[in-house]
């Protein structure tokens, strides 16, 4: 039997009359961009995110470039990033003419370490952007104090972590602005490239809300030169149908890694995932560590269970970032999270007996 690493089909089929009655209504209504689905997406989004305003674009990295851009953050200016992460982090700073600052992870929770932050703070530093990587919260708290400190903005990266909490606080509602992704793979995801920015600041969101429409208020009066980055009318439709299921899914993985937890725990040379203090999970995916990751991997991959790597490559020793000159060595903990992680099956609706063939994969490789 084959074990996949994500199915997608299975997970939307799940809500398919939903899905079809939400297509139904927007192709019926004649109106596919900028309207009541978009606002209705929104408003729900928001409130749900506990933030004042959410601002669909049109996906995860627009959301973190028209954030840095509604912050005035460009040449000349540097904003602090985490050395691991997915490169999209890194490419809004430069996409915005700024340069991205690295720091290390923490090696227990992967997420960037907020005791590493003020070594790396400057007169040009303008940001922190922290992602919450994986389906945990970075440790949000720590991070808003240092910026709150040194007068630096906070775009918080909340791609994986939609419903995650630190110390009772939402993940995605720290941040001065804070950036998400709706791609399909997501815990909550589109079917079809989407993202969303949330604030509680009615000036950002105007801001944003003016830059994603070729910088315009009023039809063919531009303000500023904004860009073509808004979230259509059938994904948002689709987004709020999937919204409403996100709590119990979120449970769901939930309960699937206390398994992965429980059955997996003690097993010589292999870390499961940890969280922060006051942090938890949502379980965007389950890394283990291993330093024998790449042969467990051809050994589940024989034995028909789907793995994936995040991420295989860190950024600063990606070829789009030469010109940083960074080396093999410079950020040691990114280094050896690339080549040690490997995040096995995980997602709602997967079956009972798919998660214990791959326990048992797993104990077999190790045994």
């Amino acid at each position: 039997m084959n074990v996949p690493y994500l199915d997608l089909k299975s997970i939307n089929l799940a809500h398919q009359d939903d899905l079809k009655n939400a297509f139904e209504t927007v192709l019926n209504s004649g109106w596919y961009i900028m309207g009541e689905q978009l606002l209705t997406f929104e408003r729900n989004y928001s409130t749900y995110n506990q933030a004042s305003f959410a601002v669909g674009v049109a996906n995860g990295l627009d959301a973190l470039i028209l954030s840095l851009k509604a912050l005035k953050i460009g040449a000349g200016d540097e904003v602090i990033v985490p050395s691991n992460t997915y490169i999209a982090t890194w490419l809004a700073v430069s996409y915005v003419g700024a340069t991205p600052i690295p720091v290390e992870p923490k090696w227990e929770t992967c997420n960037i370490n907020p005791e590493l932050i003020e070594e790396k703070i400057n007169s040009n530093t303008k940001a922190i952007l922290p992602v919450n990587l994986y389906g945990q919260v970075a440790e949000m708290d720590k991070i808003m104090a240092i910026a709150n400190h040194h007068n630096l903005k906070v775009i918080e990266d909340n791609a994986q972590a939609q419903g995650a909490l630190c110390n009772g606080k939402l993940s995605g509602s720290f941040g001065h602005i804070n950036a998400t992704s709706f791609y399909p793979g997501k815990n909550l995801g589109a079917l079809g490239d989407a993202g969303a920015i949330t604030t509680d600041s009615e000036e950002l969101a105007n801001a944003i809300k003016v830059l994603r429409n070729y910088g315009s208020q009023k039809k063919y009066y531009n303000e500023v030169k904004g860009v073509n980055s808004r979230l259509d009318e059938l994904q948002a439709a689709l987004l709020d149908v999937k919204l409403k299921y996100l709590h119990s899914e979120t449970q769901e993985r939930q309960r699937l890694a206390l398994i992965y937890d429980e059955q997996l725990k003690g097993i010589d040379n292999l870390t499961l995932p940890q969280n922060a203090e006051g942090c938890n999970s949502v379980y965007h995916i389950y890394q283990v560590r291993t330093s024998k990751r790449d042969a467990l991997q051809k050994y589940l991959t024989e034995q028909g269970v789907g793995t994936v790597i995040h991420y295989p490559v860190p950024p600063h020793l990606q070829e789009a970032y030469k010109e940083l000159n960074f080396k093999q060595g410079d950020f040691p903990i990114a280094e050896k999270i690339a080549q040690e992680t490997l995040s096995i099956p995980l997602y709602p609706g997967m079956p009972k007996e798919h998660q214990e063939i791959v326990i048992e994969k797993i104990k077999g490789f190790f045994y």
